[in-house]
């Protein structure tokens, strides 16, 4: 694998079509994540009028497609509703693993089904972005508790082939300043790592302070991404 690895060109659709292939619906060559699992959906790399179409059908009248950050653009009477800049970072071919062993990742816990509410009001108070009551079932999830209390988590989402993606990472406002989102990501990347996969992960461009953070660990900025939903017919 290399830094410029095709299949974090199209990450969504790399997942949908392999490891999370069970958590998916599909019609054509349109895609979608279960509505529970994860906001996600994707087309083909060329879509076309009955690709776009069959997504239309698969997500059903005046609902939401995110696009994540999907190159082509839907017909124009697919509604805009949003629109965030930001970047793809990666693990690149010379990061230096050093940097993550020194992280201490004391404290850090395995997160589960039984935790799902607790991390969905984690969610709603830090908005690191969208999860749903089954998205903890994309991959491993990490916690932090402070005397009883889930106060910061962090795990993986997208799967494209080789790939991680560390995605989720929050901390509670009364928690910050700890560095419980550097022991989070780095015993990830480590799990990551370990099973032969390299991570990535997305960020947007104003979270100045998370990218500096992830540039510490390692990581760098692959390219510039913008992030897109829309509401179907």
């Amino acid at each position: 694998m290399h830094d410029d690895d095709p299949v974090l060109d199209d990450p969504v659709g790399g997942s949908l079509g392999g490891t999370h292939a069970p958590l998916a619906r599909r019609l054509g060559r349109a895609a979608a994540y279960l509505p529970d699992v994860a906001t996600f959906s994707a087309v083909s790399t060329d879509p076309d009028a009955n690709d776009w179409a069959d997504l239309a059908e698969l997500l059903g009248p005046g609902a939401f497609a995110d696009m994540f950050n999907c190159p082509a653009l839907p017909p124009p009477d697919w509604e805009p509703v949003f629109r965030l800049e930001g970047r793809q970072m990666i693990w690149p071919d010379d990061a230096r693993p050093d940097r993550i062993d020194r992280v201490n990742g004391a404290g850090v816990i395995p997160l589960g089904a039984d935790d799902v509410p607790e991390m969905l009001d984690l969610v709603a108070r830090t908005e690191p972005g969208p999860f749903r009551r089954r998205t903890h079932e994309l991959g491993t999830y990490l916690g932090v508790r402070v005397e009883g209390a889930l106060v910061a988590m962090a795990g993986e989402r997208l799967r494209p082939p080789g790939r991680t993606e560390i995605s989720a990472v929050c901390t509670a406002p009364e928690a910050r300043g700890q560095g419980h989102a550097a022991r989070l990501v780095g015993a990830l990347t480590t799990r990551v790592l370990a099973r032969g996969e390299r991570p990535f992960l997305h960020v947007a461009e104003a979270n100045t302070g998370a990218i500096a953070l992830y540039e510490r660990l390692g990581f760098r900025t692959r390219r510039q991404v913008t992030f897109r939903g829309f509401r179907t017919p």
